[in-house]
């Protein structure tokens, strides 16, 4: 895998102020905003491909937002456990405060009464649950970018074996993006806290930072994991 590349292809692309501009606008903007999903599909697809220019074009939202909208969908199933737990508890509590229903209230004084237990279960799932995902999502990526269809988010097994059998170049890719999201992160955190102090002209120049971070580190994610897919076998033919 070649590290230094996913830093650095943005720019020798000649569109690359366009392509990501309207990247990092589209990041910003409801329900649009789905489409960077399709982008950076489109990237580890271009990168599987080798492609002289990784960076799509967005003359295709329309699909891209069909790609992003499948991912959220597929997102939304995998996050089940955790609406499982916090959409009964959040319903009693809300209930309970706005309701004079006594047998709520005392439920809601129950469910408090064990409150420091129960938070400490729940945030420890969480933590563990949170990390699982991190880990697996960039292979369900893949996954979606070699078949395109939903329901090759779900091939559990093949998932599997594509992380373990490769897991070298795998957590090379997720580890690499996580320090420089953290690097990135600290970085511009120190800008925004000094531009900030600017009124007006200063909040615009911290809202174009996040924007283009954003954007940046999004095809920095998606060019490592390109990599790892053509590292990894398969192009866009079916694993299995």
């Amino acid at each position: 895998m070649n590290i230094n590349k996913v830093f650095s292809y943005q720019f020798e692309d000649k569109q690359w102020i366009s392509k990501l501009g309207i990247g990092a606008v589209i990041t910003f903007v409801p329900v649009l905003n789905f489409a960077l999903s399709g982008y950076i599909v489109g990237i580890i697809r271009n990168v599987m491909q080798d492609s002289a220019e990784p960076l799509p074009n967005w003359d295709d939202l329309g699909k891209k937002l069909i790609d992003g909208l499948i991912l959220f969908a597929a997102g939304l199933i995998y996050a089940l456990p955790l609406i499982i737990i916090f959409l009964p508890l959040g319903m009693l509590a809300v209930s309970s405060f706005l309701s004079g229903n006594h047998n709520l209230q005392d439920m809601g004084r129950l469910v408090a009464g064990a409150g420091s237990v129960l938070l400490f279960c729940l945030s420890c799932f969480i933590i563990i649950y949170v990390l699982a995902l991190s880990v697996v999502y960039p292979a369900i990526l893949v996954m979606f970018a070699r078949r395109g269809t939903f329901s090759s988010c779900f091939k559990f097994r093949e998932l599997y074996e594509m992380i373990t059998r490769n897991a070298g170049p795998y957590f090379t890719a997720w580890i690499v993006y996580f320090g420089a999201a953290l690097v990135l992160g600290a970085v511009l955190g120190f800008i925004n806290i000094i531009v900030a102090w600017i009124p007006c002209i200063g909040w615009i120049a911290s809202f174009v930072i996040s924007m283009a971070s954003t954007i940046y580190l999004v095809t920095v994610y998606a060019h490592l994991f390109g990599q790892f897919s053509a590292v990894a076998g398969g192009g866009n033919q079916p694993l299995g």
